[in-house]
């Protein structure tokens, strides 16, 4: 693990210790938090692969208002990604273990009305990724490649939290198993172990979206995370200034 790494991951536990220490929130405060952090997260996610929907306009399709001039696939991208979000909350609440069943769940819920063939179900063909320096795997390989991946999942628990999430999505992201919607399910997932481990989601940004490739490319062609894991962290603690800032306003 490299200095930079180490002193992001120093800060970020340094501010949810911080946040534990005045658990639990205002339930108002909570509400507003988790509304406001959810919102961006999907715009952010969203726009990183190619919707067009302002953060505003996001805003307005998920109080149920259509856009004109904006297709009906960029309006189920914010309405799905939102019932997503809810869902992995719930799994989350529930203490329930990543298993292949729930990623499924998480990308038929990415894809609803959008592809529903192919949503919940992995490839069966094979694909290249555009930008990538890495191939996934041949889709005959797939079965074997997602139980690799909860095999390692369930032995990394010596990680620090945000760098086995940011290896999580890292390692999903490198198998590529759905035809679409690989990227969002993929930050749904990083953020599903994040909210499990107690820390609030990682807002990857729209306008970070070549450094998040970049880290990512190097992480799945090297195998070492600690570039898209500081990348997360460096989110993390965005959100938890949001939350402290919140619950300890300056004078």
């Amino acid at each position: 693990m490299n200095r930079a790494l180490l002193t992001i991951l120093q800060l970020v536990d340094a501010e949810k210790a911080k946040l534990d220490a005045v658990r639990p929130l205002p339930p108002h405060t909570l509400a507003s938090l988790r509304e406001k952090l959810a919102l961006e997260w999907t715009y952010h996610s969203n726009a990183i692969e190619g919707n067009t929907l302002t953060l505003r306009e996001t805003k307005v399709v998920l109080e149920g208002i259509t856009v004109g001039g904006k297709s009906l696939r960029e309006h189920f991208e914010a309405t799905n990604h939102r019932d997503a979000i809810l869902y992995v909350e719930e799994i989350v609440s529930r203490q329930e273990p990543l298993s292949e069943w729930q990623i499924k769940n998480i990308h038929a819920l990415v894809l609803k009305g959008i592809d529903d063939l192919q949503a919940g179900k992995y490839r069966q063909e094979n694909v290249a990724i555009a930008g990538a320096s890495t191939t996934p795997p041949d889709f005959l390989h797939l079965n074997d490649a997602m139980r690799a991946l909860i095999d390692w999942y369930q032995v990394s628990g010596d990680l620090h939290p945000v760098a086995r999430a940011a290896a999580l999505h890292t390692r999903f992201v490198k198998i590529h198993p759905f035809i679409d919607g690989n990227g969002r399910t993929g930050r749904l997932l990083l953020n599903f172990d994040l909210m499990k481990a107690g820390y609030p989601p990682a807002v990857i940004r729209k306008e970070d979206r070549l450094a998040y490739y970049d880290a990512l490319d190097e992480a799945c062609v090297s195998g070492v995370y600690d570039r898209i894991a500081h990348l997360v962290g460096e989110a993390v603690k965005r959100s938890l200034d949001a939350y402290l800032a919140l619950i300890s306003p300056s004078p």
